[in-house]
């Protein structure tokens, strides 16, 4: 029990140092301007080296998260049929199911479907 315990502080002394010895290694000293702004052959940028970010794919990106979840979530169910009862089953599959046919009616309706205007 005693060498567990010796072997659990050495291993966590060892992880502290190599940590403390990363950072300050890893360090930058002197944060120059110049050197982190965008090089262009020796001249001043022409245009912003970060473009705007299109609302449109971010809320199609969310939408496709939010049913990638759900189908995670699905997946299961078969699985669950033999497990719980056959009643409690189909209650909550389609309360489950018609929260997120609510939630696509609602983008539908609200046009975050329609990608190209």
């Amino acid at each position: 029990m005693m060498n567990t315990l010796y072997l659990m502080m050495i291993i966590v002394m060892l992880a502290t140092i190599v940590m403390m010895l990363s950072s300050t290694i890893s360090k930058k000293s002197i944060i120059d301007r110049e050197k982190s702004s965008p090089f262009e052959c020796g001249f001043e940028p022409m245009n912003k080296s970060r473009l705007p970010f299109s609302l449109r794919f971010f809320l199609i990106a969310v939408m496709f998260l939010i049913f990638d979840v759900e189908i995670a979530l699905l997946l299961p169910m078969p699985i669950l049929l033999l497990t719980s009862p056959v009643k409690t089953w189909m209650i909550t599959g389609m309360i489950f199911i018609m929260i997120l046919l609510m939630g696509l009616y609602y983008e539908w309706n609200q046009g975050m479907l329609k990608w190209a205007e």
